[in-house]
């Protein structure tokens, strides 16, 4: 009786937590598409963005007046009661603004959109505030590895017996398979406040933190070369120790079969070190130095800019700028919303123009080694502070790469008999990244709060099996996308 008791109070409480919360689905009217990257604001300087899915959840506690505004550019603004997006089954439609820009300027009072990019790059500083500044964000990463080639075979062995080579040939192929079939996917979510006085001086506190990832999954170049070498080993003579070697390049000199200690490290501690850089890397896209995509885009040696659009969004007249690049060493296209008001860029979309790649390295007929910087894009969202600053929203920034590796391998048995075992090892594939950073709050950093704060070595992760809404309740977040709803780390 007891235990059923605990249950009902259990799932009461589970309802009074779901109820506290409110998940809606954002769609164009026109087309019924969903909208990404709307702001969803629950009060003043307060709220979320909706994902690449349009969904978005909201506590119902920050809810000011029992309304919500939402603005996205490119669209008309809408204030909605929570009634009303309930009324509608939690499916918001938004209409797409009309094109203004005739319609408000005569034609020979057009601005030209030179003179527009030149006042933008003028108030940069004016309207950016980028140092001295306490961060407090939600991080998501998703990284995916697809294998589209995958070849490991023993070609010859000086003393496999043909059972022997019959039988490791079938476990190296049926490795292959099961990874060229896998899902090979690991979502990343924490939460915390990057204190930043200057590009060299920032610290991370890391308040809360996750990882889903499937156990026997857990993938890298380095692991499936490691994992065929195993196969390999399992048919050598186990008193023996081997030389591994590929072209003239000796890799291992003393390849031993008998098995290491289980390894003591967490493989869910991450050091705090990597995650600021990693932080502070996508924070970077937004702020004003040399990795600055604003900078970049605004190159007018570089780029070059058209006027396609303006409409107003609270009461504010803003620009839709296109640009593209008009040198080789330009790389970027996509669109800019610039306010009329403070010449501030309030949207960036970027991607890499047509034909255009990131880093090569290609020495695959010298070393079997091929790496092509294939996609790099993203999105950023700026807003005005309480202090009159812009300062980022939400930045997305997304890479992939495409990757060849050949490499004959050699075992070679360190014995007078120098017994040779013949390996190879090809794979191909592309890797997909994306890091997303929703930013709750931005403020003014004291200085002797900085110097009193101590950063932890490290940061162990919880590690999930699957996305769990509960375990971010109350905070900030961006809402999860259907694959990551959808993920079970333990599924076969």
């Amino acid at each position: 009786m007891k235990r059923y008791l605990s249950l009902s109070i259990l799932f009461v409480f589970t309802c009074f937590l779901n109820a506290q919360e409110l998940t809606a689905t954002i769609i164009d009217k026109s087309t019924n598409t969903p909208v990404p990257f709307v702001a969803v604001q629950t009060a003043e300087f307060k709220g979320v963005i909706s994902n690449e899915e349009g969904v978005f959840i909201i506590d119902l506690q920050d809810v000011d007046s029992n309304t919500i505004e939402l603005t996205c550019m490119g669209y008309q603004a809408l204030t909605l009661s929570i009634e009303a997006i309930k009324a509608t089954n939690y499916i918001i439609q938004l209409t797409p603004a009309i094109n203004e820009l005739n319609t408000v300027y005569l034609t020979n009072t057009r601005p030209h959109v030179d003179s527009i990019i030149a006042k933008v790059k003028q108030n940069l500083k004016a309207n950016y505030k980028v140092d001295s500044l306490s961060y407090s964000f939600f991080y998501r990463e998703t990284n995916h590895i697809d294998f589209e080639n995958l070849n490991l075979k023993v070609k010859k062995a000086s003393h496999f017996k043909k059972r022997q080579l019959v039988d490791a040939n079938e476990s190296l192929n049926k490795m292959g398979n099961e990874i060229k079939n896998g899902n090979f996917v690991h979502f990343t979510d924490y939460s915390g406040n990057l204190h930043v006085i200057n590009n060299e001086r920032k610290k991370l506190d890391v308040e809360k933190a996750t990882t889903i990832i499937n156990s026997n999954k857990n993938i890298s170049l380095d692991n499936i070369q490691e994992k065929a070498q195993n196969i390999v080993l399992r048919y050598l003579d186990t008193t023996k120790t081997y030389k591994l070697k590929t072209g003239l390049f000796k890799i291992e000199d003393s390849l031993s079969l008998v098995e290491e200690g289980d390894k003591m490290d967490n493989p869910n501690e991450n050091d705090i070190q990597n995650l600021r850089e990693s932080t502070s890397s996508i924070l970077n896209k937004s702020r004003l130095g040399s990795s600055s995509m604003l900078k970049t885009i605004l190159n007018t040696d570089n780029y070059e800019y058209t006027l396609k659009n303006a409409n107003f969004i609270n009461n504010e007249m803003v620009y839709l700028i296109e640009f593209k690049h008009k040198r080789s060493r330009a790389k970027y296209s996509g669109s800019i919303y610039v306010s009329e008001d403070s010449y501030a860029v309030l949207k960036l979309d970027y991607r890499y123009a047509k034909g255009k790649r990131g880093e090569k390295f290609n020495l695959r007929l010298i070393l079997g080694v091929k790496y092509i910087e294939n996609v790099n894009q993203g999105t950023i969202i700026y807003n005005k502070n309480k202090d009159d600053f812009y300062v980022p929203r939400y930045i997305k920034a997304e890479s992939g790469e495409y990757f060849y590796i050949h490499r004959p391998l050699k075992f070679i048995e360190n014995s007078s008999a120098r017994n040779k075992t013949a390996f190879d090892f090809k794979i191909e594939g592309q890797t997909k990244h994306r890091e997303e950073l929703l930013f709750s709050d931005i403020s003014p950093l004291d200085l002797s709060i900085y110097d009193a704060f101590e950063e932890t070595k490290s940061v162990t992760f919880e590690s999930l099996r699957k996305y769990d809404a509960n375990v971010w309740s109350g905070q900030e977040t961006l809402a999860p996308s259907t694959e990551l709803k959808t993920f079970d780390a333990e599924e076969k």
